[in-house]
């Protein structure tokens, strides 16, 4: 099967299973301990049922919504995720292409291979900054200054990992910064020779470059990295967002809040967004997965702050959840990376196709033409609540439609 022939995610995600090596596909599929946490990202959304209204001319559908003043052609974007560039070479920039092309933004790791300045410069205007902050203060500001040269508005600042996690699944397979390649690992590679020819053609380890500014000079790539993981992990404090919230003149916007108090404070320190997450399963096994705390975090905060949600995401309908449920946009972030592993760029448009179709269909189906009215009336109550009548909680059409999140800056951009 070919990625353009791919139906759904999981048809993606068997592709990019079949061209990399164990080691890196775990890498990307691992969570933490015991992976509870990786396993009810995904069950959670299939705990919710959605109630139809029928009798709706849905004969034409709208997915656009509206997000820091900008209008986005889908009500999801790219997630941030590591090493990309590792798993195929160029990835960051094929992703940046797709979700340009796709008119939906993409959020570049902090953990990326390439160089931020030539993802920026690869889909202007579509790329948001994910920024690790360094345990060095200088080098964070010196990332933060270079995003803002790039032309980077957006700058996602994630705060749901002070330590290194116990990722049990990568310990055992060997992975670790810099890579070593065992002779085990190595005999298993060989029977992935895509990966293979293209990592020995692009030279072998392929150097974080935006990291490799700071790494002392003439460090090969192993030792880029090694340099990389000696300042991330870092401890933040409310002091620190502070002190990046001076720094940065665009919009700020906090990744990993789960609890509502933490996002009130984040609001009244002056971040323009949050995105509720638990680091797609891969910080810390116990917490609860983003779909069951966002609710709560979207009560916390004013109407005009967006919040958003990543971690779980498979289908179009848990993108349609999660804005029933008060997320103003969601982020997937292995969807298309499985695409671009698969297919490069056309993999990753392809994954991004397949969200946007079953959000299309889902839209039909459930009498809703418009993204922008997803509201909790398409949801069944849950526990008590569902065993009474739902049909006093089930608003008429467009009567109980969340208001569009605009949240404009002067000077933002409208399409």
């Amino acid at each position: 099967m070919r990625a353009a022939d791919a139906i759904n995610i999981a048809d993606l995600k068997a592709l990019a299973r079949r061209r990399l090596p164990r080691i890196l596909f775990d890498v990307i599929e691992s969570g933490v301990e015991d992976e509870r946490g990786l396993a009810r990202n995904e069950a959670a959304f299939r705990d919710f049922r959605i109630l139809p209204r029928y009798l709706v001319d849905v004969r034409t559908r709208d997915p656009r919504v509206t997000l820091f003043g900008r209008r986005y052609a889908q009500p999801f974007g790219i997630a941030p995720t590591g090493f990309a560039g590792l798993f195929r070479r160029g990835a960051d920039a094929m992703l940046a292409r797709a979700a340009a092309a796709a008119g939906v933004p993409f959020i570049l790791s902090g953990a990326c291979v390439a160089k931020l300045e030539d993802v920026a410069a690869a889909a202007p205007g579509t790329i948001w900054y994910h920024l690790y902050a360094a345990k060095d203060p200088r080098i964070s500001e010196d990332l933060i200054r270079r995003a803002a040269a790039s032309g980077i508005e957006h700058l996602v600042l994630t705060v749901d990992n002070p330590v290194y996690p116990k990722r049990e699944r990568d310990m055992r397979n060997g992975f670790s910064q810099p890579l070593k390649l065992r002779p085990s690992v190595l005999a298993e590679a060989l029977l992935h020779p895509g990966w293979i020819i293209e990592y020995l053609r692009g030279g072998g380890l392929p150097s974080m470059e935006t990291w490799a500014h700071y790494a002392p000079q003439g460090a090969t790539p192993g030792e880029v990295g090694a340099f990389f993981r000696t300042q991330s992990p870092s401890v933040q404090t409310w002091h620190d967002l502070d002190w990046l919230r001076s720094l940065w003149a665009g919009r700020l916007i906090i990744k990993g809040i789960q609890h509502p108090d933490d996002a009130r404070q984040a609001v009244a320190a002056g971040v323009d967004g949050i995105i509720v997450s638990n680091h797609g399963g891969k910080a810390f096994d116990p917490l609860p997965s983003p779909i069951e705390t966002l609710p709560a975090v979207r009560a916390a905060v004013p109407p005009s702050t967006p919040v958003m949600l990543d971690s779980g995401v498979t289908r179009g309908t848990d993108i349609v959840i999660a804005h029933c449920l008060g997320a103003d946009f969601v982020f997937t972030g292995r969807a298309p990376l499985y695409g671009v592993i698969a297919d490069g760029e056309a993999g990753a448009a392809r994954a991004i196709a397949i969200l946007a179709d079953e959000i299309d269909r889902a839209l039909a189906l459930m009498g809703c033409p418009e993204a922008a009215e997803l509201s909790r009336a398409f949801l069944l109550p849950h526990g008590d609540d569902a065993r009474r009548d739902p049909a006093p909680r089930v608003a008429a059409h467009r009567e109980d439609a969340r208001p569009t999140v605009h949240a404009a800056r002067p000077g933002a951009k409208e399409d």
